[in-house]
């Protein structure tokens, strides 16, 4: 296996976190590596998706950072196998800049997606951000409420499960998990795309919440181009127009 692996941590009471990087252009890994490596992250680089899919089988990363154009594998695909071997966080750092890449991208289930050339801090911030987010939708909180019932559905907000009214389960990815858990927390409200993404200075020209929010409409609305249950309330956010039970 050809990695690189640097372990750094501000507090020596708790590990770091680990980040893979997969990256073919050395310059570019030996960048991100650095930033990280400076902020405190463990990290490994590897330049090819079969390299980084043989290391999953025996070490799960909390991050991996994919770059579309790999050699071996596109990164589309390798964002597949992650999400099957692993529930590590996605970020997509590539220099395809198109938006069908883009969007294809978190519909896959990647978290943030950065276009090269890039600010080294800017990508520690999207790192750190994304980590936080996972955390915060992982509800490891003593007594904090797991499944919520609304027309038939049951969400398992612990272990990423929604159950549909006829009994099949879907398993949906963090970030969905995320948005889904902070509608049925509070119903009947409005939303702002702030608050479901858990993150105050929102890019105007970021889609990433409406691209999930198009993804659980697929999913738990009866006709997704007429949702009747995540509303769209122009110029404000969105808005979870169900009743919600806990147990």
């Amino acid at each position: 296996m050809s990695a690189e692996t640097h372990r750094a941590s501000n507090d020596a009471s708790a590990p770091p976190a680990l980040v893979y990087v997969i990256e073919d252009d050395a310059d570019v890994a030996r960048l991100v590596l650095t930033a990280l490596r400076d902020f405190g992250f463990a990290c490994e680089v590897f330049a090819t998706g079969g390299a980084v899919l043989r290391r999953l089988q025996f070490e799960k990363p909390d991050l991996c950072i994919v770059d579309l154009g790999l050699p071996d594998m596109d990164g589309l695909d390798l964002m597949r196998r992650i999400a099957a071997a692993s529930s590590a966080g996605v970020l997509i750092l590539t220099g395809r800049g198109h938006t069908a890449d883009r969007v294809m991208g978190l519909e896959l289930g990647g978290d943030d997606y950065v276009t090269k050339p890039f600010e080294s801090r800017e990508l520690v911030a999207r790192v750190r951000s994304i980590l936080r987010r996972r955390s915060a939708a992982a509800g490891s909180a003593p007594g904090q409420r797991r499944y919520a019932s609304f027309l038939g559905w049951r969400i398992d907000c612990a272990a990423n499960v929604l159950r549909a009214p006829d009994g099949s389960e879907h398993l949906l990815g963090t970030a969905e998990t995320q948005v889904l858990r902070c509608f049925v927390e509070r119903p009947h409200q409005i939303l702002t795309r702030e608050q479901l993404m858990g993150e105050r200075d929102l890019s105007p020209t970021d889609r990433s919440i409406d691209v999930r929010i198009s993804r659980l409409r697929k999913k738990i609305e009866p006709d997704p181009h007429e949702p009747a249950i995540i509303k769209t309330v122009y110029g404000a956010g969105y808005l979870f127009a169900a009743d919600v039970s806990w147990e």
